[in-house]
């Protein structure tokens, strides 16, 4: 149906490699999620030695590339031995790790990044790198973090504020149909940010929560409608704090998606607040789905 997410439409699967437990961990998940969409797994391996050949040994540029091509082939191996049908190719990057994962996703491929990275000269998922990864991606990011913390619950949870949050309930509505689970939309309605502290503006409180379901029962419907065999569940909670109630709610998920909201800074793009306490703290891994220039705007 028009306007659905698909397996094809959900593009190949590229992940970063450095090294550490964290990123061997996301290549294995990442090729889950490629199997399941029956697509190519990307291996990548930024190691930024065109940024460093001023000012290391030649010989020092070698090991890291002989370094590299072996960490590929054994995640590879690892991969394939898993995954003996899955279609898997490696890249070997002289450029900086978040430029390597943009570059190799393209238009419609999806990165996969660990929660944590090796740290030191090779290191590709060291926080600040793979915050750089989502904040500046223009194609679907996911941090997979909480894979430990117990088995599938075939649920996928997409965060939605409004209906500017469509194009994220499709990306989550199609990621559930690859699971064969079942898809729950949550709102959380910040009661301060809506009336205020003013307590004379709480008559109204009524009000505004039935202008927020409303706005999540049309993206509900919308899915149910483009995706007729999917078990969607609606939800809305108030609380003084979005970001806690969704990480209480991905306890029970095996996916959190949402729209990859930004904040402006002098700096350059930056994961809004809620967004960035999830990536952190979620109990699951995080999808983050971008969103249209004239779509974003500064997260409370």
């Amino acid at each position: 149906m028009e306007g659905s997410t698909s397996s094809s439409e959900l593009g190949s699967v590229v992940v970063g490699v450095d090294g550490s437990g964290p990123a061997r961990q996301a290549a294995l998940w990442a090729a889950a999620e490629a199997a399941r969409r029956e697509r190519p797994l990307h291996i990548v391996y930024g190691s930024d030695t065109d940024g460093r050949v001023l000012y290391v040994s030649a010989e020092t540029i070698e090991q890291v590339r002989q370094a590299g091509r072996e960490l590929l082939g054994a995640t590879a191996a690892a991969v394939t031995e898993q995954f003996p049908g899955l279609q898997v190719n490696t890249e070997f990057s002289r450029s900086a790790p978040v430029p390597s994962l943009h570059r190799s996703a393209g238009l419609h491929g999806t990165i996969v990044v660990g929660n944590r990275g090796a740290g030191g000269f090779s290191s590709l998922m060291l926080g600040s790198v793979g915050l750089k990864v989502a904040a500046g991606a223009k194609t679907p990011v996911i941090i997979v973090r909480g894979i430990d913390n117990g088995a599938e619950t075939g649920v996928v949870l997409a965060a939605v504020r409004d209906e500017h949050d469509l194009e994220s309930a499709r990306y989550a509505a199609g990621e559930a149909e690859l699971r064969k689970g079942s898809l729950r939309l949550l709102h959380v309605w910040n009661i301060l940010q809506s009336v205020g502290m003013v307590a004379t503006m709480l008559d109204d409180v009524d009000q505004i929560a039935g202008e927020q379901v409303h706005h999540l029962n049309a993206v509900g419907d919308r899915i149910r409608e483009e995706f007729p065999d999917l078990t969607v569940q609606v939800e809305a909670e108030k609380s003084v704090s979005v970001a806690s109630v969704l990480v209480e709610a991905s306890r029970r998920a095996d996916l959190l998606v949402m729209g990859g909201r930004r904040s402006p800074s002098y700096l350059g793009p930056t994961l809004g607040r809620v967004t960035h306490t999830l990536v952190h703290h979620a109990n699951c891994p995080v999808q983050l789905i971008p969103r249209h220039s004239q779509e974003h705007g500064s997260e409370s």
